[in-house]
């Protein structure tokens, strides 16, 4: 889908029930600052090994407006990735955030140019810069498998990734779930989802 712009009226709630706990980040990779605006874009995927950042740091200069940063860090949490100057450098060229398996920095400057960052936390130690991995390649963020292109839709509910080659289809039907259930009042959902819960009370012998 050329245009992941779509995905931004969709929550990583909808988003999250029609594609499953498999496409969703764990809890740890998370808004580093709110309230903050919903971020999509197709990702541009980085790996750097534990302790290193230069990939990403070349990643800014590299990925296209419009684009979230995806990064894996090899589960290093010692060692901040980017700092408040990267972050600025990213926002003033139209990269849409960044979502990183690891730690940052500078959060105060981040969070005062408003540049979204989604990540595992903040720690004040600067990593290296000499490995040097292709751009591209496939990366496990928050326990997802990530793929360049695929559409990661992120705000504070989450992070949710949407495979390039379905996102026409889960647009579609994130998109039919919206309408649904916009045209029901609380009271036909407190009905029914009270007869489903008795149902499945019912169903497995309890009794009030």
């Amino acid at each position: 889908m050329d245009d992941a712009n779509e995905f931004r009226d969709i929550p990583p709630t909808t988003l999250a029930d029609v594609l499953g706990r498999g496409q969703v980040m764990d809890a740890g990779v998370r808004p580093l600052w709110g309230p903050g605006p919903r971020i999509a874009g197709p990702a541009f995927t980085v790996g750097c090994p534990p302790g290193d950042n230069l990939m990403l740091h070349a990643a800014i200069y590299r990925a296209a407006p419009g684009s979230v940063i995806v990064m894996e860090s090899g589960g290093d949490v010692d060692h901040a990735v980017a700092g408040g100057n990267v972050c600025a450098v990213a926002h003033r060229r139209g990269i849409a955030g960044f979502v990183i398996d690891g730690v940052i920095r500078d959060l105060g400057e981040i969070r005062a140019m408003g540049f979204p960052v989604f990540a595992r936390g903040i720690v004040p130690c600067p990593g290296e810069k000499s490995a040097v991995v292709p751009h591209g390649g496939p990366v496990r963020c928050g326990g997802v498998e990530v793929h360049a292109g695929d559409i990661v839709v992120a705000d504070e509910e989450g992070v949710a990734v949407v495979p390039a080659a379905r996102a026409a289809q889960v647009l579609a039907d994130a998109r039919k779930k919206l309408v649904k259930e916009a045209g029901e009042s609380l009271d036909a959902w407190e009905a029914a989802h009270r007869a489903r819960i008795d149902r499945i009370l019912a169903d497995n012998g309890y009794q009030d």
